[in-house]
């Protein structure tokens, strides 16, 4: 099987597994944690975003947005190795690869998919915002930002709490939705912004989060990019 798609700079030690590149951003998390709940053999490759790694020309070969995570399949449709940039593609692949946290059902894998890009298209963009005028920006301009993209958040946490009122995960059991939406909740520790946004507030979101975050593939996903 021709692996000759892979970026160099990463030496490649299993060809035959998925090839993970990422770093543990909430976006990063998303592919690692999938792959150990799908119990789906990979191997990880640490991209360092700090010190311009996604702008190698190897990489951007796999990733022409130079963005993390991208995921190379050896074994990909047809036979032929295939490259996945874009968290959300990358889920929605792995799901459909496995058979596993994306439901056969076509209406609750269309109720899945929703909240998969509800996440995708507004949390992480509104949330990256928020976090980047509350702690990178601060001090740098005025409030503007700070208070524009932190009263997104509040509402997108309200619709989120509202949703979980009455279940355990955003549709049915744990899914795709879960893994791309909790690592995002997770970073406004980073950004230490949990006071400011009122987190506490939104019970719902935090039980959900807690029950997330204490599954055990959950936590191995993490693991492993940190130790990558």
């Amino acid at each position: 099987m021709s692996t000759s798609i892979l970026p160099s700079r990463w030496p490649v030690q299993h060809p035959d597994r998925l090839q993970l590149y990422t770093l543990g951003t909430p976006n990063g998390l998303k592919a690692s944690i999938a792959l150990e709940e799908m119990a789906l053999p990979y191997e990880l490759h640490k991209v360092d975003i700090m010190a311009g790694d996604q702008h190698d020309p190897e990489f951007v070969k796999i990733n022409p947005n130079s963005k993390i995570p991208t995921l190379v399949d050896p074994d990909g449709p047809g036979g032929a190795p295939l490259a996945i940039m874009e968290s959300g593609a990358i889920l929605i692949y792995l799901a459909r690869k496995s058979g596993r946290l994306l439901s056969s059902d076509p209406r609750t894998e269309n109720e899945t998919l929703q909240w998969l890009f509800f996440q995708v298209g507004h949390v992480g963009p509104m949330f990256g915002q928020f976090g980047h005028f509350y702690k990178f920006a601060r001090g740098k301009t005025d409030e503007y930002g700070q208070d524009r993209y932190g009263k997104e958040a509040r509402r997108l946490l309200g619709i989120l709490d509202r949703r979980l009122a009455d279940r355990e995960y955003l549709v049915g059991d744990m899914s795709i939705a879960d893994i791309a939406t909790v690592p995002w909740m997770e970073a406004l520790d980073f950004y230490e912004a949990k006071p400011f946004l009122e987190y506490d507030s939104y019970k719902n979101v935090n039980a959900w989060v807690q029950r997330f975050m204490a599954r055990p593939a959950v936590q191995r996903g993490i693991d492993a990019v940190k130790k990558g």
